[in-house]
């Protein structure tokens, strides 16, 4: 993580998205660190996958401000913010069902090809030099996130747990300095989910890549997170660390109490 004195990696500053009469995100501020795994958590409409989407530049805030190592990026294509280093999954498996995993993992290398289509298609001289440098980085994934026995497979064949670590594996291939997970444990059993913590881990430490984490799973969040931040529709409520998030009054009345309570009792045990 870097050292407070630093730039942040990621600053987002008094965000407002409205859709017509209604307002998703209503003047929400944070930062994220170099190296640091930042989570959101808040109920079903809170405007979590909103922020994710105003990052990266899919949605257009009205107010406010996000700065990338202190550049503002309002304005900016979406692909440009991901050759700038923000790479993301999404809630819904977003992949191409009939190709093979290692098709699809070279699908997230596309923003890093410098050749052109026409140079590709003869596989000549740097084209294929760039080809086997490209082939080879995913390969790297592959073994990275242990799915190797379904490389050549179509994606559409693989269980779903190994399809999450694949779409994991598509944005790991663009090379990110910030990765926005999108509730990358829904949908899967207690077994996929403590191998994709363990991905998630090992991503932060192993590659140094920051992170922010959308989940529902309050284990997971309690668990993983350096500093959490707790919206609830649109309004940002709470940040601090685990500890802190979990104590506030304010989180357990309006973020599932119950659960909040549970998981802080158990974290303390």
């Amino acid at each position: 993580m870097s050292d407070s004195n630093t730039t942040p990696l990621l600053e987002v500053d008094n965000i407002t998205l409205r859709f017509g009469g209604v307002t998703a995100i209503n003047d929400v501020s944070f930062k994220v660190n170099d190296g640091e795994l930042f989570s959101i958590i808040g109920p079903n409409g809170a405007g979590k996958t909103s922020i994710f989407n105003t990052i990266s530049q899919v949605y257009r805030p009205q107010e406010g401000d996000i700065r990338w190592k202190g550049d503002s990026i309002m304005g900016i294509r979406p692909d440009a913010v991901a050759r700038m280093g923000i790479a993301r999954t999404f809630q819904n498996i977003e992949l191409f069902a009939q190709m093979t995993v290692i098709d699809n993992l070279l699908t997230g290398r596309h923003i890093r090809m410098t050749n052109s289509w026409l140079a590709g298609s003869i596989w000549l001289g740097n084209a294929k030099r760039e080809e086997m440098e490209n082939r080879r980085r995913v390969e790297d994934i592959i073994d990275f996130l242990e799915i190797e026995q379904w490389r050549k497979h179509p994606v559409a064949l693989l269980p779903y747990g190994f399809q999450k670590r694949v779409e994991l594996g598509r944005a790991l291939a663009m090379e990110p300095e910030l990765l926005l997970l999108d509730e990358p444990v829904a949908g899967m059993n207690l077994e996929e989910t403590e191998d994709m913590a363990r991905f998630i881990l090992d991503i932060q430490r192993e590659l140094g890549i920051a992170m922010i984490l959308v989940e529902h799973d309050m284990g997971l969040v309690m668990d993983l997170a350096d500093r959490i931040m707790v919206l609830d529709f649109g309004q940002q409520i709470s940040e601090g660390t685990p500890a802190e998030v979990q104590s506030d009054p304010a989180v357990i009345s309006a973020y599932l109490g119950s659960e909040m309570a549970q998981v802080s009792q158990d974290t303390s045990q």
